[in-house]
């Protein structure tokens, strides 16, 4: 890796460590989901609810994962059922077994932003969702209706909220138990409209209420707020078992993949992510493939010359310069055949004008070496000053041929 290499890579690690720091020391934003779960510390969860009716209600208390519909298969059981939820859609035969229950001298709590029609149309309500022209936002204020319970203003949700209410009821029969309108600007309930109300039904009761956040963590810890759910839930008896319902939440527990929680953490998805990008890193620079060093291979040596002058040698230190001669003459007859690609087995003016041609050399020249040559090997011996002068010509001859003189 070279020193510019090197210091891009630590300039990189550097500004990836500055972007995970500064990402884990910056303040968790408020989760605003409205889950109602009993585990959630979250504004809208109820897990301060949850503990504080586990703690006064005891044994009394009892929790349920299943839908009513399976928890009801149970004739024995009795007391009050409780839902806490952004929107509690109970239909079908499981609301006419929970209706049918309910006759039989039982209660059922219910807090929701909306009922289904089944139930309004049972019960003879329907509802409604105020606003007002005045303000951008609809923040809830809150009143019970109940003397005892009254305090010294109504409360008031700083949140702009979804504010339902009732209307069309069967005042001789459904009671009125609390009263909502949105905060415009005074602290005051010039206009109550009905969010919370008992309806008998049969030998049992159902208590509705339209302000489900009255019951969140938010509220309950937000100024003296717990005096109005204390006073609501003050309709519950006490003495009957409560039936908690985990079903009907949008934020209940479900079984998630080892990888959603990892990510759900803001510091583990962190080193989860940390951890990603060394591995890329050490891809792009530490492991790509390391070849091992491939030996140079020489390729055979051309022994040609060498063996030739060797063998040329042994001939010229017996002082067999025929013997010379005729090797010189058979490799420029190769040198013709392979070189100009003219046949040597027939020596007449038709080859000696082929050859002429193809070397650049004159027809004299050619012919007088091939007849030079064809003296040579007439003669039984030749002198060195022969062998010396065929030597010469074809040499001189060649290099014509090759462009060389």
């Amino acid at each position: 890796m070279t020193k510019l290499q090197k210091i891009g890579v630590f300039s990189l690690l550097g500004i990836l460590a500055l972007l995970v720091y500064v990402e884990a020391t910056k303040p968790q934003p408020v989760n605003w989901f409205q889950s109602y779960s009993r585990v959630d510390k979250i504004p809208f969860g109820t897990y301060v609810l949850h503990d504080l009716l586990q703690e006064k209600l005891d044994e009394n208390f009892i929790e349920t994962d299943r839908p009513p519909f399976e928890v009801l298969n149970d004739t024995t059981i009795q007391g009050t059922y409780f839902f806490l939820n952004n929107y509690v859609n109970i239909y079908g035969e499981e609301l006419n077994k929970l209706l049918r229950w309910t006759e039989k001298g039982n209660t059922v709590f219910i807090a929701s932003h909306g009922f289904n029609r089944e139930l309004l149309d049972t019960l003879a309500l329907e509802t409604d969702t105020e606003y007002s022209l005045k303000t951008f936002g609809t923040q809830p204020m809150l009143e019970l209706t109940n003397k005892n319970l009254t305090s010294a203003q109504p409360y008031r949700i700083e949140r702009d909220l979804n504010i339902g209410t009732f209307y069309e009821l069967d005042t001789l029969h459904q009671t009125v138990l609390g009263v909502t309108q949105v905060y415009n600007d005074t602290l005051t309930i010039s206009n109550p409209k009905p969010n919370f109300i008992k309806a008998p039904f049969g030998n049992g009761t159902l208590f509705l209420h339209l302000q489900p956040e009255t019951f969140t963590n938010y509220f309950l810890l937000e100024k003296d707020n717990a005096g109005y759910t204390e006073g609501v839930l003050s309709y519950i008896n006490e003495q009957e078992l409560v039936y908690w319902d985990n079903h009907y939440k949008s934020g209940k527990p479900i079984e998630t993949s080892p990888l959603y929680i990892l990510l759900n953490n803001k510091y583990l998805k962190w080193a989860y992510y940390t951890m990603l990008i060394g591995a890329l890193l050490f891809v792009l620079f530490e492991g790509k493939r390391k070849q091992r060093k491939i030996p140079i291979v020489l390729p055979p040596a051309n022994k040609t010359f060498e063996y030739t002058r060797t063998i040329a040698g042994m001939y010229y230190d017996q002082k067999d310069y025929k013997a010379i001669a005729d090797k010189q003459i058979t490799l420029f007859m190769e040198y013709i055949r392979t070189r100009l690609r003219i046949p040597t087995e027939q020596l007449n003016t038709r080859f000696f004008k082929a050859v002429a041609a193809r070397s650049g050399n004159t027809l004299e020249d050619t012919t007088t070496l091939f007849t030079f040559m064809e003296q040579i090997q007439h003669q039984p011996a030749i002198t060195p000053e022969i062998l010396s002068k065929l030597n010469k010509n074809i040499t001189t001859y060649k290099q014509k041929t090759d462009g060389k003189s």
